[in-house]
Protein backbone atom coordinates (compact mmCIF):
# COMPACT_ATOMS: atom_id res chain seq x y z
CA UNK A 1 0.00 0.00 0.00
CA UNK A 2 1.51 3.38 0.96
CA UNK A 3 3.95 2.15 3.63
CA UNK A 4 6.94 2.55 1.32
CA UNK A 5 5.85 6.09 0.47
CA UNK A 6 5.47 7.04 4.14
CA UNK A 7 8.82 5.60 5.13
CA UNK A 8 10.54 7.31 2.24
CA UNK A 9 8.87 10.63 3.02
CA UNK A 10 9.93 10.43 6.67
CA UNK A 11 13.53 9.76 5.70
CA UNK A 12 13.49 12.52 3.11
CA UNK A 13 12.09 15.11 5.48
CA UNK A 14 14.46 14.11 8.26
CA UNK A 15 17.41 14.58 5.95
CA UNK A 16 16.19 17.85 4.47
CA UNK A 17 15.31 19.38 7.83
CA UNK A 18 18.47 18.27 9.56
CA UNK A 19 21.02 18.88 6.81
CA UNK A 20 19.27 21.29 4.44
CA UNK A 21 20.47 19.02 1.63
CA UNK A 22 18.54 17.22 -1.10
CA UNK A 23 16.11 14.68 0.26
CA UNK A 24 17.80 11.38 1.09
CA UNK A 25 14.97 9.14 -0.10
CA UNK A 26 11.61 10.36 -1.39
CA UNK A 27 11.65 13.17 -3.94
CA UNK A 28 9.03 15.85 -3.16
CA UNK A 29 8.19 18.60 -5.65
CA UNK A 30 5.48 21.23 -6.10
CA UNK A 31 3.36 22.16 -9.09
CA UNK A 32 4.21 25.85 -9.47
CA UNK A 33 2.79 26.23 -12.98
CA UNK A 34 -0.24 24.45 -14.34
CA UNK A 35 0.75 21.13 -15.91
CA UNK A 36 -1.59 21.01 -18.88
CA UNK A 37 -1.61 18.64 -21.87
CA UNK A 38 0.89 20.77 -23.81
CA UNK A 39 3.31 21.03 -20.87
CA UNK A 40 2.92 17.98 -18.59
CA UNK A 41 5.12 17.38 -15.55
CA UNK A 42 8.06 15.36 -16.83
CA UNK A 43 9.01 12.29 -14.73
CA UNK A 44 12.64 11.41 -15.51
CA UNK A 45 12.48 7.89 -14.05
CA UNK A 46 9.05 6.42 -13.17
CA UNK A 47 10.60 3.82 -10.85
CA UNK A 48 12.12 6.39 -8.46
CA UNK A 49 9.87 7.38 -5.56
CA UNK A 50 8.55 10.86 -6.36
CA UNK A 51 5.60 12.91 -5.15
CA UNK A 52 4.29 16.04 -6.84
CA UNK A 53 2.16 18.27 -4.61
CA UNK A 54 -0.38 19.61 -7.08
CA UNK A 55 -3.72 21.40 -7.21
CA UNK A 56 -6.93 21.13 -9.19
CA UNK A 57 -7.93 24.78 -9.08
CA UNK A 58 -10.73 24.99 -11.63
CA UNK A 59 -13.83 23.03 -12.52
CA UNK A 60 -12.33 21.96 -15.84
CA UNK A 61 -8.74 21.59 -14.60
CA UNK A 62 -6.91 18.41 -15.64
CA UNK A 63 -3.26 17.84 -14.66
CA UNK A 64 -0.84 15.72 -16.71
CA UNK A 65 2.33 13.80 -15.80
CA UNK A 66 4.45 12.15 -18.51
CA UNK A 67 7.22 9.55 -18.52
CA UNK A 68 8.92 7.06 -20.84
CA UNK A 69 8.44 3.39 -20.01
CA UNK A 70 9.56 -0.03 -21.16
CA UNK A 71 7.48 -3.09 -21.94
CA UNK A 72 7.09 -5.25 -18.82
CA UNK A 73 8.15 -2.46 -16.45
CA UNK A 74 6.12 -2.33 -13.22
CA UNK A 75 5.21 1.20 -12.13
CA UNK A 76 3.67 2.22 -8.81
CA UNK A 77 0.96 4.89 -9.09
CA UNK A 78 -0.62 6.38 -5.96
CA UNK A 79 -2.54 9.39 -4.75
CA UNK A 80 -2.70 11.00 -1.32
CA UNK A 81 -4.91 13.88 -0.20
CA UNK A 82 -3.59 16.40 2.36
CA UNK A 83 -5.93 16.68 5.33
CA UNK A 84 -6.72 20.31 4.63
CA UNK A 85 -10.06 21.68 5.79
CA UNK A 86 -12.84 20.78 3.36
CA UNK A 87 -10.96 17.95 1.62
CA UNK A 88 -12.31 14.91 3.47
CA UNK A 89 -14.36 13.89 0.43
CA UNK A 90 -11.97 15.17 -2.22
CA UNK A 91 -11.17 12.19 -4.46
CA UNK A 92 -9.79 12.87 -7.95
CA UNK A 93 -9.61 10.20 -10.64
CA UNK A 94 -6.44 9.15 -12.46
CA UNK A 95 -6.00 7.59 -15.89
CA UNK A 96 -2.82 6.09 -17.29
CA UNK A 97 -2.69 6.62 -21.06
CA UNK A 98 -0.19 5.09 -23.45
CA UNK A 99 0.67 2.41 -26.02
CA UNK A 100 -0.71 -1.09 -25.60
CA UNK A 101 -3.39 -0.15 -23.08
CA UNK A 102 -7.04 -1.07 -23.78
CA UNK A 103 -9.48 1.33 -25.38
CA UNK A 104 -11.36 3.40 -22.82
CA UNK A 105 -13.84 6.26 -22.84
CA UNK A 106 -12.55 9.29 -20.95
CA UNK A 107 -14.24 12.63 -20.22
CA UNK A 108 -14.13 15.14 -23.05
CA UNK A 109 -11.96 17.46 -20.93
CA UNK A 110 -9.16 14.87 -20.84
CA UNK A 111 -6.74 15.15 -23.77
CA UNK A 112 -5.74 11.63 -24.77
CA UNK A 113 -2.56 11.14 -26.85
CA UNK A 114 -3.27 9.98 -30.38
CA UNK A 115 -3.27 6.20 -30.74
CA UNK A 116 -3.08 5.53 -26.99
CA UNK A 117 -5.27 3.35 -24.81
CA UNK A 118 -6.10 4.09 -21.20
CA UNK A 119 -6.34 2.46 -17.79
CA UNK A 120 -8.81 4.21 -15.49
CA UNK A 121 -7.78 4.45 -11.81
CA UNK A 122 -10.75 5.76 -9.79
CA UNK A 123 -10.55 6.24 -6.02
CA UNK A 124 -11.58 3.15 -4.04
CA UNK A 125 -15.03 3.26 -2.41
CA UNK A 126 -15.55 3.67 1.31
CA UNK A 127 -13.70 5.68 3.98
CA UNK A 128 -10.08 6.46 3.13
CA UNK A 129 -7.29 5.28 5.45
CA UNK A 130 -5.28 8.08 7.04
CA UNK A 131 -1.72 8.49 8.19
CA UNK A 132 0.29 11.09 10.08
CA UNK A 133 3.74 12.12 8.86
CA UNK A 134 5.69 13.08 12.04
CA UNK A 135 8.54 15.07 10.49
CA UNK A 136 6.35 17.58 8.67
CA UNK A 137 3.55 17.04 11.22
CA UNK A 138 0.98 16.70 8.44
CA UNK A 139 -1.75 14.13 7.86
CA UNK A 140 -3.09 12.57 4.66
CA UNK A 141 -5.92 10.47 3.30
CA UNK A 142 -4.79 7.51 1.18
CA UNK A 143 -6.62 7.12 -2.12
CA UNK A 144 -5.56 5.10 -5.18
CA UNK A 145 -2.59 2.76 -4.97
CA UNK A 146 -1.84 0.40 -7.86
CA UNK A 147 1.14 -1.24 -9.53
CA UNK A 148 0.80 -1.32 -13.30
CA UNK A 149 2.79 -3.47 -15.72
CA UNK A 150 3.42 -1.47 -18.87
CA UNK A 151 2.34 -3.44 -21.95
CA UNK A 152 4.69 -1.71 -24.40
CA UNK A 153 7.59 0.68 -24.60
CA UNK A 154 6.89 4.34 -25.27
CA UNK A 155 5.57 7.55 -23.78
CA UNK A 156 2.91 7.34 -21.08
CA UNK A 157 0.81 10.13 -19.60
CA UNK A 158 -1.14 10.17 -16.34
CA UNK A 159 -4.14 12.52 -16.24
CA UNK A 160 -5.69 13.66 -12.96
CA UNK A 161 -9.12 15.30 -12.69
CA UNK A 162 -12.20 15.41 -10.50
CA UNK A 163 -15.29 13.90 -12.15
CA UNK A 164 -17.58 16.45 -10.48
CA UNK A 165 -15.35 19.45 -11.13
CA UNK A 166 -14.35 19.95 -7.49
CA UNK A 167 -11.15 21.79 -6.60
CA UNK A 168 -8.51 20.78 -4.06
CA UNK A 169 -4.94 19.73 -3.38
CA UNK A 170 -3.47 16.28 -3.85
CA UNK A 171 -0.17 14.43 -3.99
CA UNK A 172 0.61 12.42 -7.13
CA UNK A 173 2.98 9.59 -6.22
CA UNK A 174 4.97 7.51 -8.70
CA UNK A 175 7.72 4.94 -8.19
CA UNK A 176 9.07 3.22 -5.08
CA UNK A 177 12.88 3.24 -5.34
CA UNK A 178 14.49 5.56 -2.79
CA UNK A 179 16.95 8.02 -4.31
CA UNK A 180 18.29 11.45 -3.27
CA UNK A 181 16.59 14.52 -4.69
CA UNK A 182 13.65 16.84 -4.29
CA UNK A 183 12.92 20.50 -3.65
CA UNK A 184 15.31 22.08 -1.13
CA UNK A 185 12.62 24.59 -0.16
CA UNK A 186 10.17 21.80 0.66
CA UNK A 187 9.39 22.96 4.24
CA UNK A 188 8.68 26.55 3.26
CA UNK A 189 6.62 25.63 0.22
CA UNK A 190 4.62 23.02 2.13
CA UNK A 191 3.44 25.68 4.60
CA UNK A 192 2.08 27.89 1.83
CA UNK A 193 0.65 24.86 0.02
CA UNK A 194 -1.25 23.69 3.11
CA UNK A 195 -4.22 26.01 2.63
CA UNK A 196 -7.74 25.44 1.24
CA UNK A 197 -8.27 26.09 -2.45
CA UNK A 198 -10.78 28.90 -3.06
CA UNK A 199 -14.02 27.72 -4.62
CA UNK A 200 -14.20 29.05 -8.18
CA UNK A 201 -17.12 31.33 -8.98
CA UNK A 202 -20.20 29.72 -10.42
CA UNK A 203 -20.28 29.65 -14.16
CA UNK A 204 -22.03 32.66 -15.57
CA UNK A 205 -25.46 32.00 -17.01
CA UNK A 206 -25.32 32.39 -20.79
CA UNK A 207 -27.15 35.43 -22.03
CA UNK A 208 -29.07 33.25 -24.45
CA UNK A 209 -30.75 31.46 -21.54
CA UNK A 210 -32.72 34.58 -20.67
CA UNK A 211 -35.70 35.22 -22.96
CA UNK A 212 -35.01 38.11 -25.25
CA UNK A 213 -37.59 40.90 -25.27
CA UNK A 214 -39.84 40.78 -28.28
CA UNK A 215 -39.30 43.60 -30.77
CA UNK A 216 -41.86 46.38 -30.64
CA UNK A 217 -44.53 46.22 -33.27
CA UNK A 218 -46.68 49.04 -34.67
CA UNK A 219 -50.15 49.11 -33.24
CA UNK A 220 -52.89 47.84 -35.54
CA UNK A 221 -56.53 48.79 -35.39
CA UNK A 222 -58.64 46.47 -33.30
CA UNK A 223 -61.61 45.07 -35.10
CA UNK A 224 -64.63 44.41 -32.95
CA UNK A 225 -67.22 41.90 -33.88
CA UNK A 226 -70.74 43.16 -33.18
CA UNK A 227 -73.27 40.53 -32.66
CA UNK A 228 -76.67 41.28 -34.04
Amino acid sequence: MLRTWRLAMGLALAASLALALPAAAHRPYFEEQDVGPAAPWRIDDPTISTVVYATLEGRQDVDYFAFDGRAGQRILLEMVIPQIEGQADFAPTMALMGPGLPAATLPSAVVQPRGSGALLLPPPPGPAPTFFEPFSRTSYWERQSQRVTLPAGGRYVVAVWHPEGRVGRYGFVIGDKERPGGDLAFGRKLRSYWTPVPTPPAEATPASSSPAPEPSRPETPVRRCIQR
